[in-house]
């Protein structure tokens, strides 16, 4: 949505930046009275943060379920309130918001599961470990068990992104991005349509042909529309 980010508090005077704080509340007094002053701007961005910290100290006492539980909801909460727009700069779909993701599809997989092998609890513990640092296993670390759990989860974060993507559109025109995002929404679907059971290469090309589009947009980089071109272009048509 179009915001002023920009504000004045009417009681004291105070200005501060909304883009940096994402409260409407005076730091200095805490009044609730404020006005913009500047112009409205898309955002959909907050200042939120992922911390699975405490999470993470509990890994020697806990069962995994229950802690793959408890940073699911962290994950979740994070994802609801995180957006790509930031006072109209468009930020890039990072390693955060997809390990986010993806630990949260794979603790719904642990959820439905009777039991959980080495390769499970391996997997599952390296993201707890690193995804609030945005760091994720690699596809080949990724158990056969888990392959839908990603695809969902990439088929997720494409779909957030995407959306953003056309509101900034909205605002900055380019037809040859918005013809890259017609054929992003279409494999998008498809994966989601088999419940993310594709190849993690097909999940790897759609994130990836996703991140080059919004680096073109926000860079201007024909290279990373060729890039996004390329991804799509080796994406399995069945997928």
């Amino acid at each position: 949505m179009k915001i002023r980010g920009d504000r004045e508090c009417q009681s004291c005077g105070t200005r501060w930046s909304y883009y940096d704080t994402g409260s409407v509340e005076c730091p200095e007094c805490g009044s609730l009275r404020s006005v913009g002053v500047d112009d409205r701007t898309e955002h959909t961005a907050s200042a939120v943060s992922l911390d699975l910290t405490d999470v993470r100290n509990r890994i020697d006492d806990d069962p995994l379920s229950e802690l793959a539980a408890d940073a699911a909801e962290r994950c979740r909460e994070y994802v609801r309130q995180q957006g790509f727009i930031d006072a109209g700069e468009l930020r890039a779909l990072d390693g955060a918001y997809l390990a986010a993701l993806e630990l949260a599809h794979a603790a719904t997989q642990l959820d439905h599961s009777m039991r959980i092998d080495d390769e499970e609890e391996y997997y599952v513990l390296e993201l707890l470990r690193g995804a609030d640092q945005g760091e994720r296993p690699g596809p080949s670390a990724v158990p056969e068990s888990m392959r839908a759990a990603r695809g969902l989860a990439y088929a997720s974060a494409v779909d957030d992104y995407h959306g953003d993507l056309r509101t900034y559109l909205d605002d900055e025109p380019d037809e040859l991005a918005r013809d890259l995002l017609g054929s992003l929404r279409e494999h998008r679907k498809r994966v989601e349509a088999l419940d993310g059971d594709v190849s993690l290469a097909d999940s790897e090309a759609l994130i990836g042909a996703a991140q080059a589009v919004g680096h073109y947009l926000s860079e201007g980089d024909e290279g990373a529309l060729a890039q996004a071109r390329h991804h799509l272009d080796n994406l399995d048509p069945d997928a």
